[in-house]
């Protein structure tokens, strides 16, 4: 197995892989290995307590009732709103608005921010490594406004040129709307001098940030970013759940992007008003428990320390491109100088889903596909990759097992 100098463990991952309760079992007869992350993360006792207690204790609608339940509901979805912006450093709480996930979070936008800025002939600023929940909201905003998008190259290590990113951006440009880290590179893009360069001009600028949460501090105040969206379920909190934030004053100046209850000031027959910032853009009954899990989740990562997080990644990301660089006819798909804990790569002519298939007799769980960036496999080459995406639980054993059974896709196809 290759061997290389690395920092000392910067966290006790035995105590941390026993709080994950999904972790002790066994696939096929083999220990599970979990190396499908960037996909969905697992979920540690903390937030499965936390939703638990939630529906065994606290169940009931929030900011409507007059009972003590709804009450107990309503200061804990409260308390989870705070738990976002202090993680997010925003400056304020009606800058953290509660949605399904980034997909959502970025629709929003498209569908409020982008009908009310865009119009025929501007141009949305995107990057070759965009994931489909930020291309596909743009295209349909383009197709309604007569708007275009236009695509930001990217080198063939993964990188994003930020010379040919700003020879893009003219005075029709209206966003940028770009990945913190791709999730099929592990590019980590330098968003400060994204974000430099856009204001420099008076162009917004979008961050999926879905693949940045649970990796990395993000502080959306000094990124100077005027949205940044992420999903809870692929930083070990509940599906379903997600945060937008937004600049406070963009958000007031959006128009609504869904109506119903929880977002109305006063209705009328006549004239409907609508209630303040956040609950302007949180229609009906919100997903309670999954806020709640949530906090929980963010809870749990700031404790440990998101900075021991990513040097503990960073470390064992290295290991793991070392370990996956000396299978012969192994091509990793992104070699970045800074990337996050992702790793995609093609075995010869084997295609992923055949390696997928085959590890998971092993008991080690990867994902093999185009990992919805369909756009970034014709750039790459190829039709799809396999990729095996870390988190703070994974081990540099768990590598060395992805390694043997790939030496047994190997020997099975040759």
């Amino acid at each position: 197995m290759a061997t290389i100098v690395s920092a000392p463990n910067t966290l006790d991952v035995a105590a941390i892989r026993e709080e994950f309760p999904i972790l002790r079992q066994r696939v096929h007869g083999k220990p599970l290995v979990y190396l499908d992350n960037a996909a969905t993360t697992q979920k540690p006792r903390r937030v499965l307590d936390a939703l638990q207690r939630y529906y065994a204790e606290e169940n009931a609608n929030v900011h409507r009732g007059v009972h003590s339940l709804s009450g107990r509901a309503t200061d804990a979805y409260d308390a989870a709103r705070e738990t976002v912006r202090r993680l997010l450093n925003a400056a304020d709480t009606k800058e953290i608005v509660f949605v399904r996930g980034t997909t959502e979070g970025i629709n929003l936008v498209a569908q409020t921010w982008g009908r009310a800025n865009v119009r025929a002939g501007d141009e949305i600023v995107l990057t070759e490594m965009e994931h489909h929940s930020n291309i596909v909201p743009w295209q349909i905003l383009c197709e309604a406004t007569g708007a275009r998008l236009r695509i930001a190259p990217i080198t063939d290590t993964g990188e994003l040129p930020l010379d040919a990113l700003e020879r893009l951006l003219t005075d029709r440009t209206r966003l940028v709307a770009l990945a913190h880290v791709s999730n099929v590179l592990g590019t980590v893009n330098p968003l400060a001098d994204v974000v430099r360069i856009a204001k420099a001009r008076g162009i917004a600028v979008l961050v999926d940030g879905a693949q940045a949460m649970a990796h990395m501090p993000v502080d959306v105040q000094a990124l100077g970013c005027d949205f940044y969206v992420f999903s809870g379920h692929k930083m070990f909190g509940p599906t379903g759940v997600g945060i937008l934030y937004g600049r406070r004053a963009l958000l007031e100046a959006m128009p609504v992007y869904q109506a119903g209850g929880g977002m109305i000031g006063r209705v009328t027959f006549e004239r409907t008003t609508y209630a303040d910032l956040p609950y302007k853009y949180e229609a009906g009954t919100p997903n309670i428990a999954g806020v709640v899990g949530l906090a929980a989740a963010v809870d749990y990562l700031t404790t440990i320390g998101l900075d021991r997080i990513g040097a503990y990644e960073r470390d064992l990301c290295a290991y793991a491109t070392a370990a996956l660089s000396a299978v012969p006819r192994l091509r990793l798909t992104g070699t970045a100088r800074e990337r996050g804990a992702v790793l995609s790569f093609v075995l010869g002519d084997v295609h992923p889903h055949d390696i997928g298939t085959i590890l998971d007799r092993d008991g080690i769980a990867i994902r093999a596909g185009h990992h919805c960036c369909q756009p970034l496999m014709t750039r790459l080459g190829v039709p799809a990759t396999a990729r095996a995406s870390l988190a703070l639980y994974n081990t540099r054993d768990e590598i060395d097992s992805l390694v043997t059974s790939l030496q047994r896709v190997r020997e099975v196809f040759e």
